[in-house]
């Protein structure tokens, strides 16, 4: 049995993710942290109603194994991960990201502010299955104390960007955190920025009542109405804990996050040389920018940890994955709505508007649905077996490579469900390969 999935430990808030497992894991940590006393874990959450009662649970178990605990409130995940690289050994966060309301999770930070490796994941997790737990002694179980982390992280992010370049655009920006925890850092950050900002679904609100907390078009129908109101030159929205970044143009249409993705690698590779990394499951438009500048691209595992860890390695100069979690090495090694939003306003800053940089873009056709499976990797496995003679790619499940197109089918990291993404350059091509890739999955499912 898994603990882990592709970002963090997940699930339906007190059914599945319960204060005894947030207990068990905060004391898993503890005991794979444990040498001697002294030992600090910064421990965040985002605005869902679940989170104090997880919180409260993870600061028992990591005090109970001796670790000192450092309370950070509600901050976004990246805040949080800043804060560890500066302030603490380890940190936790209490989020579901993206998910529905009635979800929440738990991630580890390791002490450099990076996600947890996957080999570190594995230790925790085969501590927390044993149930074998450093406990401290009386007199050596851990201090707990409260600390602001959103000043800090505000500053890192204005010292690695032009900030003069953004303040004399005087941009005018509707900004939706959701009701997440970004509402605590990006409003106050873009107004550092010297923008105009109009805030939406900004106040902090556990219920999420503004809309769900992935920022999809769909669920951002209210603040593509504002910007058109306001003749806003954009808008910018996050998941719930502000580690992604949705975009609005100033005609109010959405921009594909896999486009977003390859406008910043343009951004960043015109004044920067170096390798991009990204998941197997981003669109060729980022290949072919990264061709355009002569650039390595490096194609990894689906997953912001996986993405970060081969940046590290490669030294890398961008990275990020087409859901718009982006990842800027100079400032740290996770994906950072906030600095992702400033970033945005810096390449609008000094570039064109942004529907004007968006078309500038390669278009393809970029399909991805759902199938819902109680066992999602058995799925999967099942369908390997019907695509040999096929060109595979199996870095993170099953990708198809046709001269034309691209199939992609994995099973989620984060719920029960398989996952199907599709792209050409034609349309109805697309839609023929997402519903194929769909019947394979449906009928795995019948076997």
């Amino acid at each position: 049995m898994a603990l882990f999935g592709t970002n963090g430990v997940r699930g339906v808030a007190n059914k599945e993710i319960t204060p005894e497992l947030a207990m068990r894991l905060a004391q898993s940590l503890g005991t794979y942290m444990h040498e001697g006393p002294g030992k600090t874990v910064a421990i965040g959450r985002d605005t869902r109603n679940s989170g104090d009662m997880l919180k409260s649970a993870c600061i028992a178990g990591a005090l109970s194994a001796g670790l000192s605990v450092i309370d950070l409130g509600i901050a976004p995940t990246p805040c949080v991960q800043f804060y560890v690289r500066e302030k603490a050994d380890a940190g936790m966060v209490i989020t579901a990201s993206h998910n529905p309301r009635e979800y929440n999770g738990i991630k580890l930070i390791a002490g450099d502010g990076t996600e947890f490796s996957r080999a570190g994941e594995a230790e925790v997790e085969e501590i927390y299955f044993s149930g074998k737990f450093h406990t401290a002694g009386w007199s050596e179980t851990g201090n707990l104390t409260g600390d602001s982390s959103t000043g800090m992280y505000m500053r890192g992010i204005l010292g690695a960007v032009d900030v003069e370049a953004v303040r004399s655009a005087n941009l005018k920006v509707v900004v939706d955190p959701g009701c997440g925890a970004g509402a605590v850092v990006t409003p106050f950050l873009l107004k550092e920025l010297g923008c105009e900002v109009i805030s939406l679904n900004a106040q902090l609100d556990g219920t999420l009542p503004g809309r769900e907390p992935e920022p999809t078009a769909d669920n951002l129908r209210d603040m593509i109405a504002l910007v058109k109101a306001t003749g806003a030159d954009l808008g910018i929205a996050h998941d719930g804990d502000a580690d992604r970044v949705a975009l609005v143009d100033e005609k109010g249409d959405f921009v594909n996050e896999d486009v977003l993705l390859a406008m910043m690698t343009k951004h960043v590779l015109a004044s920067r040389k170096g390798a991009i990394v990204t998941p197997v499951s981003s669109s060729l438009c980022v290949a072919d920018v990264t061709k355009e500048y002569g650039a390595e691209l490096i194609w990894t595992r689906v997953g912001s940890i996986d993405v970060a860890r081969k940046m590290m390695e490669t030294k890398a100069v961008f990275g990020g994955e087409g859901n718009g979690g982006l990842i800027f090495p100079e400032h740290q090694y996770c994906r950072d709505g906030a600095m992702a939003a400033a970033k945005i306003l810096e390449m609008v800053a000094k570039g064109a508007r942004l529907s004007e940089l968006a078309a500038e873009v390669p278009h393809y056709y970029n399909v991805k649905v759902k199938v819902h499976c109680k066992d999602p990797r058995g799925a999967v496995e099942k369908i390997r077996q019907k695509l040999r003679g096929e060109k595979v790619d199996a870095t993170d499940g099953l990708k198809v490579w046709y001269d034309d197109a691209w199939v992609l089918i994995r099973p989620s990291g984060t719920e029960p469900l398989v996952r199907v993404y599709a792209e050409s350059k034609k349309e109805a091509r697309t839609w023929e390969l997402v519903r194929w890739g769909e019947e394979l999955v449906k009928g795995a499912l019948d076997t």
